[in-house]
């Protein structure tokens, strides 16, 4: 489960992050038309740039939530190794040349993606657990 951050780390973030924004266009943070995102990760280069790949991975996602149970693949045992598993099998099947999973009929390779994002997701989530 993914604990929420304390007040104390909301804070000591925005300290940071107001000690070292700036406006890409070197304005003034006072200045009208000054936006402090210089050096900021730019979501959209990944939800714009993949919008239609996201769609399909988003198909899986509610495939599986119906499927099982939204969600419940985080307390699936040994999540990490059964879904890099499962990305693999996926990964095998587009080798072998087919396109598109037989029993949901959605591209394998949204199927490896979404199983990579499980893989990745759990990785952090150990971390964080971790400290």
């Amino acid at each position: 489960m993914i604990e929420p951050l304390t007040q104390n780390e909301i804070e000591g973030a925005d300290d940071v992050a107001a000690a070292s924004e700036k406006d890409p266009h070197g304005l003034d943070q006072h200045q009208a038309g000054a936006k402090l995102d210089a050096g900021k990760v730019r979501p959209s280069l990944v939800l714009h740039g993949f919008a239609d790949a996201l769609a399909e991975v988003f198909a899986v996602a509610e495939g599986g939530a119906q499927k099982y149970t939204p969600y419940g693949w985080r307390e699936v045992a040994d999540g990490e190794t059964r879904y890099n598993d499962a990305k693999l099998r996926h990964q095998n099947a587009a080798a072998r040349g087919e396109v598109y999973d037989q029993a949901t009929g959605l591209r394998h390779a949204a199927h490896e993606a979404w199983n990579a994002l499980a893989v990745l997701q759990l990785q952090i989530e150990a971390d964080r657990a971790r400290k």
